[in-house]
């Protein structure tokens, strides 16, 4: 059983001191921030649902720790905002354990202390079943230069960061009751790509981004719906994660449809380097007049891509 909510508050008020944006965190009814002048403030939330993305007997509580923070600090740096500070809202059900609820707080404090990002404060309850956590980041932008997913115009062209599948491969994996090497492993630690989103918006490289959370596909279709273009994707261009000991690329369907990676796609009529603050970004394709998906295999065949990544009640 977890500890009480005042000495849980206070075991958190311990472990997050706060960062220099923070001019009063966590023990008052709100916390106190300090935004650089000429910023605008970038805000967002994502839930963390035992059940839905993760499951205690696949996942160890670190981990689960850390992607929570993850799924925030990739939204800012989707942004090419700077994280500023987050907010943890935590429900517990009475069956768990004080010692998961430290290993936790651990996993999600070490992504925080990586990224110098102060927990400024959120809410502790008691819930009937399970275990839900709310996290809450706070980043900002120079005024007007938050990136959008709705710049994009036709004939640019379409990148992504890293390597994308990984993640979606580790699950399989998990749902088939294989135990995950270490070659699995590191695929569910997945880093934000804070320092390389916030160089791209320096150098006013993207017209539209967002973070590769559901699925290539599906957030590829989330930015042509915003910027009202179209399209193209060669197959052979996707840059697919190597898994397991011989260290094969994991299933197309994986890469496309996988999500999970926490990498960064955007548009840009510019040419990119190759390699930015020492992660890789690949062209993959074009956007088009044209509406919809649209993918090219290795033969030069066009087909229509369907957006078949992660979707909440579908």
């Amino acid at each position: 059983m977890p500890r009480s909510e005042k000495k849980l508050i206070r075991q958190i008020r311990r472990l997050a001191p706060p960062g220099p944006s923070v001019v009063t965190g966590i023990g008052d009814d709100a916390a106190v921030l300090r935004i650089p002048a000429g910023h605008e403030i970038l805000v967002t939330t994502d839930f963390t649902i035992e059940g839905v993305h993760f499951r205690r007997d696949w996942h160890r509580p670190e981990i689960v720790g850390w992607r929570c923070l993850t799924r925030g600090l990739s939204d800012i740096a989707a942004m090419g905002g700077e994280p500023r500070a987050a907010f943890l809202s935590l429900a517990l059900a009475s069956d768990v354990p004080q010692s998961w609820v430290n290993k936790f707080l651990r996993g999600l404090l070490e992504l925080a202390n990586k990224f110098k990002v102060p927990l400024a404060g959120g809410d502790t309850a008691q819930s009937l079943s399970g275990i839900q956590a709310d996290i809450v980041v706070l980043g900002s932008a120079p005024k007007g230069k938050a990136v959008l997913r709705s710049g994009a115009r036709p004939g640019e062209h379409i990148y992504v960061t890293g390597n994308l599948g990984g993640s979606a491969s580790a699950l399989a994996r998990l749902r088939d009751a294989l135990p995950l090497a270490g070659e699995y492993s590191r695929h569910l630690r997945p880093v934000p790509r804070v320092e390389l989103g916030r160089w791209l918006r320096k150098k006013s490289m993207p017209s539209a981004m967002i973070d590769i959370s559901d699925g290539l596909s599906t957030d590829l279709e989330h930015i042509c719906e915003e910027s009202h273009v179209g399209a193209e994707i060669d197959a052979e261009a996707i840059p697919r994660a190597r898994i397991g000991r011989g260290q094969r690329f994991v299933d197309l369907d994986y890469a496309l449809h996988g999500g999970d990676d926490y990498e960064l796609l955007f548009t840009s009529s510019r040419r990119v380097p190759s390699k930015v603050a020492g992660v890789p970004v690949t062209r993959i394709g074009r956007t088009t007049r044209a509406p919809g998906l649209r993918l090219v295999d290795k033969d030069g065949t066009m087909k229509t891509l369907k957006a078949k990544g992660w979707e909440h009640f579908r």
